[in-house]
């Protein structure tokens, strides 16, 4: 194992047993709600999001408690966005994560409770004086969660995506589709180490577009994935956009456009790195990993 995917593997650890301290217990008239929100939220994941807001807090000695925290209502934002994804009214997915979706481990309604319940999570979490003792730093993490995964972010972009057909090979529009889709939450999970580490301005400049680059080539792997990866290495349906009629990065470029946009994205995500020097070289390695990843 790699010094990164160790590094990877710890964070995923960390975040799994805070998400367990946090969330709720199964009982009473609602434990079946809280037993599905623990099967969606502590289920085998990369964890990237929690890792890329706890590894640009690190570039700043930030608060390891106040980083994880934080990590942990992003992550509970992000399951809740794969839960809805994955509903009939949605993609309609039978697997994530190499197991059944949550729809079908439980039943739809408790699914769609479930994932409500854990986006309101995320907000009490990142309220709670323990995630940060400055309540005016609460309230930029609260806002900035608020506005990435909302109307005009992941939302927005989730509703585009459900336009299917009607983007049709405009690329800017599948580009702005992605970039609100997932570029807005792993934007802000890159944002929120930053607030916490109390980066000066050209820092967060500086992380901040290391992200929007790293967002688009997850999105543009993930498409490649879904066009030539397989279930057993995805653990999810793949070739779900084709059959579908939808628009995404490799119906409207090909494969291998599509995998030399990947490149200089990639290089230029690393770029913007300069500025922190070694300080930086786990959010370097992490470039790699999102482009040479298999799942």
């Amino acid at each position: 194992m790699s010094q990164f995917d160790a590094r990877l593997k710890e964070t995923a650890e960390s975040v799994n047993v805070a998400l367990d301290a946090l969330l709720p217990r199964p009982q009473g008239p609602e434990a079946r709600l809280v037993e599905a929100m623990r099967y969606a939220a502590l289920g085998a994941g990369k964890r990237l999001r929690p890792f890329f807001t706890i590894e640009a807090g690190r570039i700043f000695d930030a608060d390891e408690g106040h980083l994880l925290r934080a990590a942990c209502a992003i992550e509970c934002v992000h399951t809740y966005s794969l839960i809805h994804d994955d509903l009939p009214c949605m993609d309609d997915d039978d697997l994530r994560r190499g197991r059944p979706t949550l729809h079908r481990a439980f039943d739809e309604a408790t699914a769609l409770l479930a994932g409500d319940a854990l986006q309101t999570f995320a907000f009490e979490a990142l309220a709670d004086p323990a995630t940060h003792p400055d309540p005016q730093m609460r309230c930029l993490l609260i806002t900035g969660l608020a506005k990435a995964s909302g109307a005009v972010g992941m939302v927005a972009g989730q509703v585009a995506d459900m336009a299917g057909q009607e983007i049709g090979s405009d690329l800017i529009a599948v580009t702005r589709m992605n970039r609100l889709k997932t570029g807005a939450l792993i934007n802000f999970s890159v944002d929120a180490g930053a607030f916490i580490g109390c980066a000066s301005e050209a820092e967060k400049t500086a992380l901040s577009r290391y992200a929007h680059d790293v967002g688009l080539a997850f999105q543009m792997v993930d498409d490649i994935l879904d066009a030539e990866g397989a279930v057993r290495d995805t653990g999810k349906a793949v070739g779900k956009d084709k059959d579908r009629g939808k628009a995404n990065f490799v119906t409207v470029l090909g494969v291998e456009a599509t995998r030399e946009r990947v490149g200089m994205l990639a290089a230029q995500a690393k770029r913007h790195l300069a500025l922190f020097g070694p300080r930086a070289r786990v959010l370097l390695d992490a470039v790699d990993f999102v482009v040479q990843r298999r799942h």
